[in-house]
């Protein structure tokens, strides 16, 4: 097992291995590291929580195992149309424009190690995000035991990382037919992680749903296209940051000893939040079946102002 410490990480949505918010593109002078020739996390990163200095990434050799190529079952396939149909019929949040924010308020705790260091699991607080409906102004970013500092604008169009900027008018630009937007995502998210490919598409997903507001459509359109994933499998019982109980949406990441987890409410098939569990122990102290990241996505909506609470 290989180590690799990653120093301060700039604010953002940024992955702690595999746990961190993120949205936009990393700069290309700030590119991750490679081991082996492959890039350890995706580079995905800038908008929302950088909560540690350092950061040890754990690198296991690619499984290559059966259960990363099998198609997901046919009751994986059905949660996740249920999920679309879900998302597809959420309330109409009317005419967004381009001036207002995307407010999303939610409970995070990511897991924090370095290099020698027993990896530390912080206890639930409150992150708070505002970004700008169209991506042409800074963030807002408020987080319990850090507090508040402003983030980035997204990359333009043709600049890099434009592709999977989460702003609410490039989000309305995705497809929102199934098949055309499994062939986005497979174009698309290797550019951005070295990862294996399935296993970027599903993190780019996860990405793209996390700490935004999804025009319905295209919502729908990303979880039909995850249900075309491979190795996408169901854990009937899931708890979320906030102790609600639901079922996931989760997939071995086949680089690292973790599983993601996307946890939705079993009747309402509502997006609660997300966790990774360690599939096997870690040195630092990290023991199969711990939680080491953990979301509860507790309100989003659109508001006027940065640091306006709706």
């Amino acid at each position: 097992m290989n180590q690799l410490p990653e120093n301060d990480l700039p604010p953002g949505r940024h992955r702690l291995l595999k746990e961190h918010l993120m949205t936009e593109i990393r700069r290309e002078d700030e590119a991750p590291a490679r081991t082996g020739g492959k890039w350890l996390r995706p580079a995905i990163a800038a908008t929302a929580v950088a909560t540690a200095a350092a950061v040890t990434f754990v690198l296991l050799p690619s499984s290559g195992g059966s259960a990363a190529s099998e198609p997901p079952s046919r009751a994986t396939v059905a949660l996740l149309e249920d999920i679309a149909l879900a998302a597809e019929h959420e309330d109409a949040l009317g005419a967004i424009r381009d001036d207002q924010w995307v407010y999303v308020d939610s409970k995070v705790s990511y897991s924090q190690s370095g290099e020698g260091m027993k990896t530390k699991i912080p206890p639930l607080h409150r992150f708070e995000s505002w970004d700008s409906v169209d991506g042409t102004r800074a963030g807002l970013y408020r987080e319990t035991g850090r507090g508040q500092w402003a983030g980035e604008p997204a990359p333009k169009p043709g600049e890099r990382g434009y592709e999977v900027s989460t702003n609410y008018r490039h989000l309305s630009t995705l497809p929102t037919d199934a098949d055309e937007m499994y062939d986005w995502l497979r174009e698309t998210a290797p550019e951005y992680s070295g990862q294996e490919t399935n296993q970027a598409m599903f993190v780019l997903v996860g990405d793209l749903i996390r700490q935004a507001i999804v025009p319905p459509e295209v919502n729908a359109a990303l979880y039909r296209a995850v249900a075309k994933i491979p190795g996408v499998m169901v854990i009937d019982n899931a708890v979320d940051a906030a102790g609600r109980p639901g079922v996931a949406i989760a997939r071995n990441d086949p680089d690292n000893p973790t599983r993601d987890e996307w946890i939705f409410d079993k009747e309402t098939h509502e997006f609660l939040g997300e966790r990774a569990v360690a599939t096997s122990a870690w040195s630092g102290g990290v023991e199969k079946g711990d939680v080491t990241s953990n979301t509860a996505i507790l309100d989003r909506a659109v508001v006027d102002k940065a640091g306006q609470r709706p």
